[in-house]
């Protein structure tokens, strides 16, 4: 692995690769000091332009081992971010360092490299906005203040794992930054929602709370850091608030994981727009750079939800479900109700409820839940899962196939539309 720094000779160019070397220093890494020629300018200046770069870059290769750092310099002719990206490719690259003014309009370098290189990266790339907290950090000199951007993504899921890599590297700071849309987020967990326009009642607050303590728990469990949380109601682009955010609390380093949006999307995406309004150095972390394979952690899940209709392989899913939950975790037993039962309805359906858990898990955590499902069952079941904020669900199908599927539907097939949680199908031996 080695670090790539992007570089058009510019005195912000410098200040990047400067921090790039001090990284690769303290890694232990070679460090690949990329520039890329406009090939317009190369037909029409030939040999004399080459030469003048190579020069520089000899330059800058020399004051950069100074610092300790391996340093290869790399000339390349072609289009900047995509010549940078198929380098990286080629050499295995774990991030790319670059520079973005300071002075620069908050929508200047539209379409420009940097844009283009965040667009199409499938590495981390760090922009450089302010060297010198960094730099600090690279030295022993101080813990690293880092604004995560949360949500339930993979991108943040990678930017994450970045952030836990880097941590690896000296002490950090981390404050978990979640923004978001109060109605959309009442939506998802079936809460109701105040009419306040972009304010959170405090049951929705309460639940994203838990939940977004649950996304960076991988960070505090690590060890050798401090984390906590801004969790914070928004309107409008998430990306304004979330670098409002690490305006208040003054960090060193915005880390957010990103997309390749194309088109319109790019019109929402919290990077993008991170990138250009920030006043800190950013690292936009794409999903391509998450952990797969060998080096992938093994999923642990503490809350599992197990969906029963008192049918037979309903109440066969419970057991797997127990089997499921990891020791210490909870186990969410559910039944939905087409209305809301009476408390005597309520108490005989917890009766039969507790009548399925096997005495092989009496030791383990178990809640009864009992939810009126009204028309759309599915909605409710799907909704409980992200209120309860479960690792996995585990569902009884009756295995249909053909017209009697189509006919009669299937709770199930639904759930699997309707979440996107980790879901076990227990079926009934030859269904």
């Amino acid at each position: 692995m080695s670090i790539v720094c992007a570089t058009n000779f510019s005195d912000d160019a410098r200040r990047a690769s400067t921090l790039a070397a001090e990284l690769a220093r303290k890694a232990g890494t070679p460090l690949w000091l990329v520039h890329v020629l406009n090939p317009d300018s190369v037909r029409a200046f030939g040999k004399a332009l080459i030469g003048s770069a190579e020069a520089v870059l000899s330059d800058e290769q020399k004051r950069l081992e100074k610092l300790g750092a391996k340093v290869e310099p790399v000339l390349l002719t072609g289009e900047p971010a995509v010549r940078v990206e198929e380098f990286c490719r080629e050499r295995g690259a774990s991030l790319v360092v670059a520079s973005r003014p300071p002075d620069e309009s908050q929508f200047g370098g539209e379409g420009g490299t940097v844009d283009r290189m965040a667009q199409s990266l499938t590495v981390p790339l760090l922009v450089v906005r302010d060297p010198a907290p960094l730099e600090a950090w690279a030295r022993g000199e101080r813990p690293l203040k880092v604004l995560l951007g949360v949500d339930r993504s993979l991108p943040f899921e990678a930017a994450r794992d970045w952030v836990l890599a880097l941590g690896k590297g000296g002490p950090l700071d981390v404050v978990g930054g979640r923004v978001y849309w109060p109605e959309e987020e009442a939506r998802r967990l079936g809460l109701n929602q105040r009419m306040d326009y972009g304010e959170a009642s405090p049951e929705l607050r309460q639940a994203l709370e838990r939940e977004s303590a649950d996304l960076v728990a991988p960070l505090a469990q690590a060890g050798g850091r401090s984390v906590r949380l801004r969790v914070e109601p928004g309107v409008g682009r998430i990306a304004d608030h979330l670098v409002e955010l690490a305006d208040q609390e003054h960090v060193d380093l915005l880390v957010v994981g990103t997309h390749h949006r194309k088109a319109l999307g790019r019109l929402w995406s919290v990077s993008r727009h991170a990138l250009r309004l920030a006043r800190m150095s950013v690292v936009c972390v794409p999903t391509q750079a998450l952990s797969v394979g060998a080096e992938t952690p093994l999923p642990e899940y503490r809350e599992v939800m197990v969906t029963t209709d008192f049918s037979e392989t309903g109440n066969r899913a419970v057991a797997h479900a127990f089997a499921l939950a990891a020791p210490g975790g909870t186990v969410h037993l559910v039944h939905a109700t087409e209305s809301k039962p009476s408390l005597e309805e309520e108490a005989r359906l917890r009766e039969q409820l507790s009548t399925l858990v096997p005495k092989a898990a009496r030791d383990r955590n178990v809640r009864l839940e009992i939810v009126p499902g009204g028309k759309d069952v599915v909605a409710t079941l799907a909704q409980t899962a992200e209120r309860l904020g479960v690792g996995a669900i585990v569902m009884g199908t009756h295995g249909r196939s053909g017209w009697k599927r189509a006919v009669l539907g299937s709770v199930t097939q639904s759930m699997l539309v309707h979440t996107d949680r980790p879901v076990l199908l227990v079926r009934a031996p030859g269904a």
